[in-house]
């Protein structure tokens, strides 16, 4: 049996968003991002919510999820780190603004995400497989 460890939430069902992340199209088992920038993420996907020494509320619920996919796609090379990075970090704040954060607390996630270097394929794989006896 193999597994991977690290998440705290799944989708109980499709979630479908607009973003400015276009020109690619990526297929995958959970989640599908069109090339006019339409993500599908598809139920039963799992993340692990905001990262670092903070709390999860409900205006960093929605764009931990779009951040953690993009961010995924990043370091496994299937999306371009080095043209999509600013843009996906950017668009983690706006989502949190979008969703009641407050502008002081998301501009400081937003830094966060930036120090961070999240999505960098040189940080290796994003979740280690491994193997129950």
């Amino acid at each position: 049996m193999k597994y991977v460890e690290g998440f705290k939430y799944q989708l109980a069902e499709t979630y479908i968003v607009q973003t400015p992340i276009t020109g690619t199209r990526i297929d995958d088992d959970y989640f599908t991002l069109q090339e006019d920038g339409t993500l599908i993420v598809n139920k039963g996907y799992a993340w692990d919510g905001a990262s670092g020494p903070t709390f999860d509320t409900r205006s960093s619920m929605r764009p931990s999820l779009v951040h953690d996919v993009f961010c995924q796609a990043m370091r496994d090379g299937r999306l371009s780190y080095e043209q999509w990075q600013d843009k996906v970090n950017d668009l983690f704040e706006q989502m949190c603004r979008e969703d009641g954060m407050w502008g002081w607390r998301a501009s400081l996630w937003h830094s966060a995400v930036e120090m961070a270097d999240c999505g960098n394929p040189e940080q290796g794989p994003d979740r280690i497989v491994k193997e129950a006896p």
